[in-house]
């Protein structure tokens, strides 16, 4: 074998590259050699962390370096290596294979080469490949053993993309298959531990470096910063850095204006430098750039996902010989995985777009928030890799403080449908038995399995279905694979790519109105009509190639070929993929209020010229606040018109007809509704059938009680009384409690439940004789006697006594009497068997409590003489005699003299 110093030796026989003059002035070249003398120690099938700092290198000289030793192993087999490495951005890939080209001195394409989403620049004679993660998961899927490929680099692996952390445990998997495959996780930011751990040796092959028994994890080779200087000025806004409507325009203001003055500054003092802005998305790019221009005699370039390949290669690009100063104003793009040659000077807004999955209303979406510290710390350092560099901060000390340290991982915010067909398709589904970086949440993995369920694509037991792996090999989400299978059956194989690849693009509608984003495509002249052409040309060879394979067309039947209009043809494709979205206008709510079939509203933003369309068919709408939520707290971001029947026809899993009965005022009432999913298409009144009544009662008795009938003077008297029984006896006294009427409905309200479900009113019900159906036989003959409804006091009154409410556990019966009506009482009245004694509450003429007992004996032993001596001046007519025992009992005043 042939040691590590010596394949990187440029006259190495062995060695493919020139590592030696690939390697001159990077930092990385120093790092070189431990990570060879690690690779070859660990075997054939050898695994490696590279944590090392942006501009150090890493990227150019790790493949080669992984080439020269696939090389050596091979022996002479004459079949050259394949090395692959990942890039999470598609102008990363390019931008990295066409440096290490150069470098090189080959032709880019050679032996150095690219393919990325519509785009492709290698040659049978490739030995690096630079791809993006989505292209390497699909390549698992089709060869899951990935024979031929020598090594994979898993590049950025700290912005814990979700496809990245994907691949890393499919990977893992794929090296216990293939003890020969090495694999490389590399990053500027890593928890190295962890992820050496995560993809360490297990057995595989021959024994780690460091570990004898051939299990442990994967070396960490280290490099030293390469960052020169940096001068860290804070610059925060007077302004709030998002508003209502996002991204505050007054703080994308101070940010141009910071660049503009701060370029101006280096120029003016002699240092000749580019600078770098960062902003969240491609519409403050814009924004910026367009201001910039105004102020700056520097070139203005923009960087971000929608702009063409060659607007991004030419601002990745180093500055031409003799070239004016230039601004790059990009978003999180050129963050870590770039360099972007000459910037010495980055302005940071601290703002980044990140997924986020509102489980609630059920949306999916990019939100700008505060980026994190470590993403901070990377865009400085974009101004420290070829010489000292200053980062001006458009926000304070304390808000970076409270930013989070890292960045969220992907698969903990975002929408799980495409990761879990890929896992379906793996044979883990839901991630079971992964080794993932983190596990996917159990709610958000739960819903977007259902969701492939609705669309066939897994089987009962989680594993794809034949379907499913078909909608897995189409480049896009698996809703819209399945609509461009499908919705091609009616509005035609080119239209319904064109939706497909429309919103799956990067492009952004103006005023979210996607059918004139796709007339400004198809002119050519906006940046990003290239690609989008080339996305459609692929998505349609993928429908006329594969329409036939997914049987009955979910459009069939409905909608026949050629019935949706042009107009609706985007909209269509767009509610065919998400029928959960399809949404029509409120009434009286305002032209920009809609209701999804989610059941979740959501407005258009400002000035949409969608706002007077009835129904639409929803891409994406988002959480939001102010003037573009129409007051709802979401927006839709991208949507086209559909007619009723288109609405109708691409959500017909979601229509429903059902008899609606409630009960309420009084009486049941019945409707007839037609609906979408939540959105109501007809309603009309009907007589409502006897079940649906009864149905209807039941349900406004479990939520609101009997109180919805009423209890009657009698009915909660009888009540009562029973409920006394029931508390002192117990059985065979009923049970009265509320919870327990209402489990025995059938058995002491049937006929009244069958009245109100005929439409009957309450009105017409007291419930003291339904009540009366539970009184036990033949001990009902002693209610009377037990629980007397009145007491006759000595004045010969009958009293009524005051039960304890049902509810009430300790609680005792009432008597409320004019004190004069019970003289000479002795002994107090006993209910219930005897169990309780009457409470007496004893009056004034006024009827005013003068004494509580149930005692009456001690009363007029005790205290009655002081009750005398206060009243008896104040009520004179009435008789206050001194001896209580003797005295008559009356109810009368004294006679007049």
């Amino acid at each position: 074998m042939t040691s590590a110093t010596a394949l990187l030796d440029p006259a190495c026989p062995k060695g493919l590259f020139d590592l030696g003059a690939i390697g001159a002035g990077l930092t990385f070249a120093e790092s070189l050699g431990a990570l060879a003398a690690a690779l070859q120690g660990g075997g054939a099938g050898a695994s490696a962390v590279v944590q090392a700092p942006p501009g150090t290198g890493k990227t150019t000289l790790v493949p080669p370096l992984l080439a020269n030793i696939a090389n050596n192993r091979r022996d002479g087999s004459g079949r050259r290596p394949r090395i692959v490495v990942t890039q999470p951005r598609r102008v990363a890939a390019r931008a990295a294979a066409r440096r290490l080209a150069a470098l090189d001195g080959t032709r880019l394409g050679d032996r150095v080469g690219y393919t990325v989403r519509g785009e492709r620049q290698t040659g049978p004679g490739t030995v690096i490949e630079f791809v993006t993660p989505g292209i390497l998961l699909r390549r698992l899927l089709a060869e899951p053993g990935l024979e031929g490929t020598d090594a994979v680099i898993l590049d950025e692996v700290h912005e814990r993309g979700l496809e990245t952390d994907l691949l890393l445990g499919m990977l893992t998997e794929v090296r216990q298959l293939r003890g020969d495959l090495t694999l490389v996780a590399m990053s500027a930011t890593l928890d190295a531990p962890r992820f050496a751990a995560l993809i360490g040796d297990a057995g595989i092959g021959e024994t780690a470096a460091g570990n004898d028994d051939g299990v442990g994890p994967a070396p960490v080779i280290d490099c030293p910063s390469a960052l020169f200087p940096l001068d860290v000025e804070w610059a925060p806004a007077s302004v709030p850095r998002l508003d209502e409507r996002g991204v505050a325009r007054a703080f994308l203001d101070h940010v141009a204006d910071a660049a503009a003055a701060g370029h101006a500054a280096a120029l003016a003092g002699g240092r000749d430098i580019d600078a770098l802005v960062f902003v969240p998305g491609a519409w403050e790019v814009s924004y910026v750039a367009a201001r910039l221009r105004g102020r700056s005699r520097a070139e203005v370039l923009e960087l971000h996902g929608q702009a063409g390949p060659a607007e991004q290669d030419r601002a990745v690009s180093g500055r031409e010989p003799g070239g004016a100063a230039r601004i790059i104003v990009s978003t999180a793009l050129a963050e870590s995985s770039l360099t972007v040659p000459g910037v010495r000077l980055v302005i940071d807004s601290g703002l980044s777009r990140e997924p986020r999955r509102d489980a609630g209303r059920g949306m999916s979406g990019l939100v700008t928030v505060s980026c994190s510290r470590a993403s901070a710390e990377q865009r400085a350092g974009r101004a420290a890799r070829q010489g000292p560099g200053t980062v001006i901060r458009c926000y304070d000390q304390r808000a970076f403080g409270a930013a989070p340290a890292h960045q969220t991982p992907e698969i903990a915010a975002a929408d799980l449908t495409g990761a879990a067909l890929v896992l379906a398709c793996w044979g883990a589904p839901g991630g079971r038995g992964l080794a993932l970086p983190d596990a996917p949440p159990q709610a958000a993995m739960d819903e977007a399995v259902e969701v492939l369920r609705e669309l066939g694509a897994i089987a009962p037991d989680g594993h794809a279905t034949e379907l499913g792996k078909l909608l897995a090999r189409v480049p896009t989400d698996p809703r819209l694979a399945r609509a461009l299978l499908d919705g091609a059956a009616t509005v035609g194989h080119r239209a319904a790519a064109e939706a497909v690849a429309l919103v799956s693009g990067d492009q952004r509608a103006p005023g979210a109105d996607l059918t004139r984003l796709v007339a400004a495509l198809r002119t050519g002249r906006d940046p990003g009509s290239r690609r989008w052409a080339e996305d459609v040309r692929r998505m349609e060879s993928i429908a006329r190639q594969e329409s036939s394979a997914v049987g009955p067309q979910q459009s069939s039947g409905l909608v026949p070929a050629g019935a949706v209009g042009a107009a609706e043809a985007i909209g269509f494709v767009v509610a065919l993929a998400f029928p959960d979205r399809v949404a029509r206008r409120v009434p009286g709510e305002g032209p920009a209020q809609y209701l999804l079939t989610s059941g979740t509203r959501a407005g258009l933003p400002a000035g949409s010229p969608l706002s007077g369309h009835e129904w639409l068919g929803v891409a994406e709408v988002s959480r939001a606040q102010g003037r573009d939520a129409a007051g709802t707290g979401a927006v839709i971001r991208s949507a086209a018109p559909l007619t009723a029947d288109t609405a109708e026809a691409a959500a017909r899993n979601l229509l429903s007809e059902t008899l609606q009965a409630r009960f309420s005022q009084g009486r049941v009432s019945a409707r007839r509704e037609r609906r979408l999913g939540a959105i109501v298409l007809s309603s009309t009144p009907v007589r409502p059938p006897v079940e649906e009544g009864r149905a209807a009662v039941a349900r406004a008795l479990a939520s609101e009680g009997l109180v919805t009938i009423g209890w009657s003077t009698a009915a909660d008297g009888l009540r009562r009384r029973l409920a006394l029984l029931h508390r002192e006896l117990g059985g065979p006294w009923p049970d009265v409690s509320e919870p327990a009427l209402l489990a025995r409905l059938d058995e002491w309200l049937a006929p009244e439940l069958a009245a109100l479900a005929g439409g009957a009113s309450t009105g017409g019900i007291d419930l003291a004789a339904p009540l009366s159906r539970l009184l036990p036989w033949p001990e009902a003959a002693r209610l009377g006697e037990l629980v007397p409804e009145s007491l006759t006091v000595p004045s010969g009154s009958r009293i009524r006594i005051d039960y304890p409410d049902a509810a009430d556990t300790t609680g005792r019966p009432v008597v409320a009497v004019k004190l004069q009506e019970c003289f000479g009482w002795a002994e107090t009245p006993r209910l219930a068997d005897g169990r309780v004694p009457v409470l007496f509450h004893l009056l004034s003429p006024a009827r005013r409590p003068l004494a509580v007992t149930d005692d009456l004996a001690s009363f007029w032993s005790g205290p009655y003489a002081q009750v005398r001596a206060e009243m008896r001046g104040r009520y004179p007519r009435h008789p206050w005699p001194e001896d209580p025992w003797t005295a008559p009992a009356t109810a009368r005043t004294k006679p007049r003299n």
